[in-house]
Parts: structure tokens; C-alpha cells; sequence
């Protein structure tokens, strides 16, 4: 998973007010939002009905950081608190590092690029890292370091704090919970009304992305977001196998990335590298007012009106319409348009 300076781990088990444990909540959802617009760029620059394989793994991974966003809001308004989530530095900048500083100084930088071998190495597998990735034969992105930590790390301290703050904690109106069934299971996303239902709710966020150091997979059997991504990296799924020392091997069907199925985007695009007046900044326009009213509306589902997310699930849809069409738009220097994800005023 992610790694982040190990301070931060320290601040969270010295935290006593409930106050300050709601912060690094709102840290945790602008965290795992952030992964987003990343891996939706990878995904969109496929070439439509190119590369599936590649693409739904991708897009497995966006539904479930989406997910993971969701139980955060779910935890944060349940110890009180009220997700920010419609407001412009809750979108981070590409390219740079991600929320809290997250691999700043380990030289990961999120960007927003097409889908390549190499995006998929630097930018996607390093930051769905496990601390302990299985060798099999995938090897370790980042070394080891004291000072650091992963995002495993950062949950555990926060599960921990929760359990040592108890009950009383839970002051949050439940009915500002979201536990809808239309988009997700009940056994992944559920009400959290007390410790324990919060716990077990962060604790799943870390099994779908990290695994353990044991398996890759997680209590259900899915694989975690790294070994998802390393199909992608090593063309081939990952599968058990009794002949490799570690249970498993990338030696079951291919996963093909065919660079001439995956449009050139601009990286890290925003609008205004497109001309005034022309289709490219239409469509950029269009697609950064679509993303930001998909993001109020988010903001309205985790502020008492749990019933917008139907609204929210309207807009990702629109919004997929937009890009898949700015996607196509050659600006005539080898490369193709690309969506900003950039934040802008609404009134939606």
C-alpha cells in the first residue's frame, strides 16, 4: 500500500479528542479518493472494446477505492463527524503527491497518464504496495524504511484509537449512515454504530488492498489491488500453482496491453491547455463541471441525504459518457485529449 511518513502514525496513537481523530478520517477519504482520477485516466485511455481484460481490473479497483471512500464517510459520521468533500483542495494536484504526503519523499509522483506497463509498475503498483508483497516473482517497489509507513499502518492506528476511545465516541446520527444496497453488498459495505462495526468496516479496506503477507487475496478470496495491477504489469493472470515455492503464479490467461489499443493522452491535462472556443476545451470544461457536481452530490450523500447517491451514480455515468468521447479528440501532436479532474464551482 501506500507509504507515509511514520509521524504521522505516532500523532494518531498520541491522539486523546475525539475532535482530532475526525481529521485524519477527512485525511483518509481525500486519501482514497485521490487514487481516482489516477486510475481513471489509465482506464479511459483504452481504446473502447480494446484491452477488456486490462481495463475491468482497473476498474474493479476504482469500485472498490470508491468503497473504501464510502466506509471512511461512514466511520468519520459516525464519531460526530461531517465529510468535506465538495471543495477545491479536496482534489489533488497532478502531477504531485497524494493527501497527507504520501510517497512524497520516496519518489512517487500520481500522475495522470495513459495505460502503460510502466504507469502500471511506478504509479499504480507503488502505491497499492503491500508491506510485505509476496515474491512471486513480483519484488518490492519501496524499500523498507523505519520512518515510514504503509496505509495498513495508518488504518490500524486509527482502529486502535477508536477501540482505546470506546463507545462513547459514537454520537453521529445514523441516519446519516450509508449502507445501500443497489451498489454494494451488505457484507462490504454496512452501518458502522460502534466500535465494532467500525473496525471491521476499516479493517476490510485494508484486506482489499493490501492482502497479507501470506496470500494475495483477501478473506473473500479477491485478489488485493497490487496483484491486480502486477497481471496487468506481467500479462498473465495470477493464479494458484503447487509447483512455485509461494502457492501461486502469474502463469494462467493472458492479460494483454496492446499500446496501439491505448490512446496517447496528454498528461497531467488541464483545461486551459486546450484553446478557448475549441472541442478539447468543451469537453474538458464539460467533464471538470460533471466531476465536481459528482463530488456535491457525494458531499450531500454523506451530509444527510444518503438518497443522492442515486444522483451521484447518475453523474459517473455522464461523466463516463464525456470522457470516453474527449478521449477520441487528436490535438495533432501525436497526442489525444485527456480529462483535468479539475474542481470547479457548481450548482448542483
Amino acid at each position: 500500500m501506500l507509504k507515509l511518513k511514520r509521524q504521522i502514525i505516532d500523532k494518531i496513537r498520541d491522539i486523546s479528542e475525539v475532535s482530532e481523530l475526525r481529521e485524519y478520517l477527512q485525511s483518509a477519504i481525500e486519501l482514497e479518493h485521490a487514487t481516482v482520477p489516477v486510475y481513471l485516466t489509465g482506464m479511459f485511455s483504452l481504446k473502447q472494446a480494446q484491452n477488456v481484460e486490462a481495463g475491468n481490473i482497473v476498474r474493479s479497483v476504482v469500485i472498490e477505492e470508491m468503497l473504501h471512500m464510502s466506509i471512511a464517510c461512514n466511520v468519520l459520521n459516525a464519531i460526530g463527524g461531517s465529510p468535506q468533500i465538495n471543495k477545491p483542495d479536496f482534489v489533488p494536484t497532478f502531477p504531485g503527491p497524494l493527501p497527507m504526503g504520501v510517497g512524497e519523499d520516496r519518489g512517487l509522483i500520481a500522475t495522470l497518464a495513459p495505460l502503460t506497463k510502466e504507469q502500471v509498475k511506478t504509479v499504480f503498483m507503488a502505491i497499492e504496495e503491500p508491506e510485505n508483497p509476496i515474491d512471486i516473482p513480483v519484488t518490492s517497489l519501496l524499500q523498507a524504511d523505519a520512518n515510514y509507513a504503509t496505509i495498513g499502518e495508518f488504518y490500524q492506528a486509527i482502529i486502535d484509537k477508536i477501540v482505546q476511545l470506546g463507545e462513547g465516541i459514537f454520537t453521529g446520527d445514523p441516519s446519516r449512515q450509508l449502507a445501500d444496497t443497489k451498489w454494494f453488498p451488505t457484507d462490504e459495505l454496512w452501518a458502522v454504530t460502534n466500535v465494532d462495526t467500525a473496525c471491521r468496516a476499516l479493517k476490510l479496506i485494508v484486506e482489499q488492498g493490501e492482502g497479507s503477507s501470506k496470500s494475495p487475496t483477501d478473506e473473500e478470496g479477491e485478489l488485493a489491488h497490487y496483484y491486480r495491477f502486477a497481471e496487468i504489469y506481467y500479462g498473465k493472470r495470477l493464479v494458484k500453482d503447487a509447483s512455485s515455492p509461494v502457492g501461486w503464479s502469474f502463469s494462467g490467461e493472458p492479460v494483454p496491453l496492446n499500446p496501439e489499443d491505448v490512446y496517447n493522452l496528454r498528461h497531467n491535462a488541464k483545461a486551459q491547455d486546450y484553446p478557448e472556443g475549441s472541442v478539447a476545451r468543451r469537453y474538458a470544461d464539460q467533464t471538470n463541471y460533471t466531476y465536481s457536481s459528482l463530488l456535491n452530490s457525494l458531499h450531500h450523500t454523506f451530509n444527510g441525504e444518503p438518497q443522492q447517491l442515486d444522483h451521484a451514480m447518475g453523474l459517473m455515468y455522464e461523466l463516463r459518457l464525456s470522457v470516453q468521447k474527449m478521449v477520441t479528440i487528436d490535438l495533432g501532436n501525436g497526442e489525444f485529449a485527456a480529462p483535468p479532474f479539475q474542481y470547479v464551482a457548481t450548482n448542483v
